[in-house]
């Protein structure tokens, strides 16, 4: 949530919500905006709970370590839960036939950000991406870019802007901040993540800290 749609919701979004089990002081803002309500029998949750609580077994993709307390609270309703994940560091593991090639997104990798990658020193490039549903405005992506243009170490960075990463708008730097971080920055619609992720040059990642 950024600071218009808080001013915009009067603190509305500041609430903090009581029904989600192991989960103390979650407030709306937390929560992703198809389930931000304060009412537990809203059509929505309600559908999904009843419909969640008849499963016979339920699959998640985390792992037991990392949400311990959750997944206590679920197991005392759904007793038969299985927890595989990361699905995300399965993959290196499949055997190198069609499956090798599944992905979990849809959106076409550019693998030439590797090759950039090659070309710098252990741990010196940021890695910029929030993933496949964050959006921003054309201000907050200007006032980022700029950021990382005016950033005191001067550090190459790769930066990921989807064709729909600004809201309502085409995702677009201006040409003064291009001259700005011209040889020191790649900008890609999409990356192989995994792979950049485990490149040695890779020592910062910028991110939302969404799960995948």
């Amino acid at each position: 949530m950024n600071s218009d749609e808080s001013s915009i919701s009067n603190g509305h979004l500041d609430t903090t919500i009581d029904w989600i089990p192991r989960m103390p002081e979650i407030r709306l803002k937390d929560l992703p905006g198809s389930i931000r309500t304060t009412d537990l029998s809203e059509f929505f949750l309600n559908f999904l709970a009843q419909n969640t609580l008849k499963a016979s077994t339920i699959i998640f993709n985390t792992y037991d370590d990392l949400e311990y307390d959750i997944l206590r609270a679920i197991r005392l309703m759904v007793p038969h839960i299985y927890t595989i994940g990361p699905l995300s560091m399965m993959c290196r593991w499949l055997p190198d036939n069609l499956l090798k090639s599944a992905k979990s997104s849809m959106w076409k990798e550019d693998t030439e950000c590797l090759k950039w990658l090659d070309c710098y020193a252990n741990s010196s490039v940021i890695y910029v991406n929030f993933w496949s549903t964050t959006v921003v405005t054309a201000q907050q992506l200007l006032e980022l870019a700029w950021g990382l243009a005016n950033s005191n170490t001067n550090h190459p960075f790769l930066w990921v802007i989807r064709p729909d990463l600004v809201s309502g708008d085409h995702a677009s730097l201006t040409q003064d901040l291009m001259d700005e971080i011209e040889g020191r920055s790649m900008i890609a619609s999409w990356c192989p993540q995994e792979e950049v992720l485990s490149h040695p040059s890779v020592g910062v990642f910028l991110t939302h800290s969404g799960w995948n």
